[in-house]
């Protein structure tokens, strides 16, 4: 009978750890989950609000087609009418709203193409695909196709 008490001590040394364990975590949890997190699924509605205050970077095609009329023309029916226009020029709201307060650049061209265009085994096989040390000689993209309607040398 003794050796069962001796044995009862250490579950209930390890139950007690385990109690309290489970105490500490209530308690953090409580301190550190933020308010209505789980009300609409794994992620904090606050989040949402959060996010709509920070200050825009992308000004969105609308913006840019507004002024840049000639550019929409030129792309219409090529393989690069879909990709929006600050993919490769950049986050543009501040020109968009007051031209005058920033100058765009014109992008790198070998830079630029080569996000898209160089050669990733994870792109499909129909995608064009440059292997740069094998494709151009050196040469800027821009020299051989026009960023904007690429098909049209």
């Amino acid at each position: 009978m003794k050796k069962f008490f001796i044995d009862g001590q250490h579950l209930i040394r390890a139950g007690a750890i385990l109690l309290g364990g489970l105490l500490v975590f209530i308690v953090l949890r409580a301190l550190l989950v933020p308010p209505g997190f789980g009300d609409l699924g794994h992620f904090r509605p606050g989040a949402l609000d959060d996010v709509a205050a920070l200050p825009v970077h992308f000004a969105g095609r609308a913006a840019c087609a507004e002024c840049h009329a000639d550019v929409v023309e030129v792309r219409r029916g090529s393989l690069h009418e879909r990709v929006g226009c600050e993919s490769c020029h950049g986050a543009l709201a501040a020109h968009a709203t007051d031209p005058g307060s920033l100058t765009p650049t014109l992008p790198d061209a070998g830079t630029v193409c080569l996000r898209c265009h160089s050669v990733e085994i994870a792109r499909p096989a129909k995608f064009p695909q440059i292997d740069p040390k094998e494709h151009g000689d050196g040469t800027k993209c821009s020299e051989c196709h026009k960023p904007h309607h690429p098909e049209t040398s």
